[in-house]
Order: structure tokens, then C-alpha cells, then sequence
């Protein structure tokens, strides 16, 4: 059974097998979740995220996870929001399932996620929540991942994750 957590902290510091990163194409680094990855992992993120670029939006590729607490960064490119009508919802769930596939595929059994496409890519977040949890869990359950934690820096991003939760009726640890 894959259990759901909503946490409030940095994704830097959680402790689980893989960490997603809202990235961008070029896997280089960037601002917000994607910045602050990179800073903390140290530069072996970097050196193996230059061989893998570019990545394509929608897609996910693993590195090392260098100096944090986790065993993998999974990269994934999300969409940049254009008003939600062109493919935007199918590219964000495809990107938390081409996120768990990764996981999957190197055994982890634990991720972590933020709230990808929400920062300066424009995803509103009371749209974004519900498609981010709806494939998350869904690819979870199929791939045998038995945590799944989105990890917030801003209390207010996490409580609209915690609305679509109760709307979805998932149960959160």
C-alpha cells in the first residue's frame, strides 16, 4: 500500500530514496526548487545532469543526489502554463508518472515531489494539486512505491495540496 505525506520543509532535506526536481530542459540548474537542488547536492548533480541534457518537457531523468539524503535526483521538465488549454494537465501528470517510473525502475521505494510547474512556470497550484496527486499515487501503485511525499517550502502551497487531498479523498499520513 503506498502511503501519502504532505510535508512542510525543504526537499533538500528529505530523507527518502529519490527527489524529484522541477527542472528545466537544459538540466543545468535554475531558481526555486531547481536552485536550490543543485546547490545543495553539490556539483555531481551537475556533472552527470550535462551528459543527460537536454530533456524534453513531460520526460524525467535520474542523477545522483551528491551531498543530500537521498540516493537519486529525478529531473522532469513540467509545463509552462499557457491557460491550461494546450495539453498542460497531461503533461503535468506525465511528468509525476515519468517520475515514479524512474524511482521504480532503480528500487526506490520512497519520493519526494514539489510542487512542479507552480513557481515560475505559472501552473496555478489549486490546478496543478489534484492532477500532481491524481498520477503521482496512481503510478505509485502500479510501480510498488511505498511513499510518496510532496515536500513544500511555503505552508501556503502545501495547504492547497492539503484542500485537493480531502477533495480527492486520499488519506495522508
Amino acid at each position: 500500500m503506498t502511503k501519502l505525506y504532505l510535508i512542510h520543509n525543504s526537499i533538500t532535506q528529505e530523507p527518502v530514496d529519490a527527489i524529484v526536481n522541477a527542472a528545466n530542459s537544459s538540466l543545468q540548474g535554475g531558481g526555486g526548487v531547481d536552485g536550490a537542488i543543485h546547490r545543495a547536492g553539490g556539483p555531481a548533480i551537475l556533472a552527470e545532469s550535462r551528459m543527460l541534457a537536454p530533456c524534453k518537457t513531460g520526460d524525467a531523468k535520474t542523477t545522483t543526489a551528491g551531498n543530500l539524503p537521498a540516493k537519486y535526483v529525478i529531473h522532469t521538465v513540467g509545463p509552462v502554463y499557457r491557460g491550461g488549454e494546450n495539453g498542460e494537465p497531461e503533461i503535468l501528470a506525465q511528468c509525476h508518472r515519468r517520475a515514479i517510473e524512474e524511482a521504480a525502475e532503480r528500487g526506490c521505494k520512497s519520493v519526494a515531489f514539489p510542487a512542479i510547474s507552480c513557481g515560475v512556470y505559472g501552473y496555478p497550484v489549486h490546478l496543478a494539486a489534484p492532477i500532481a496527486l491524481k498520477a503521482a499515487m496512481k503510478a505509485a501503485k502500479e510501480h510498488g512505491i511505498e511513499e510518496v511525499k510532496f515536500v513544500f517550502a511555503l505552508e501556503a502551497i502545501l495547504n492547497v495540496f492539503d484542500a485537493a487531498v480531502q477533495q480527492l479523498g486520499f488519506e495522508v499520513e
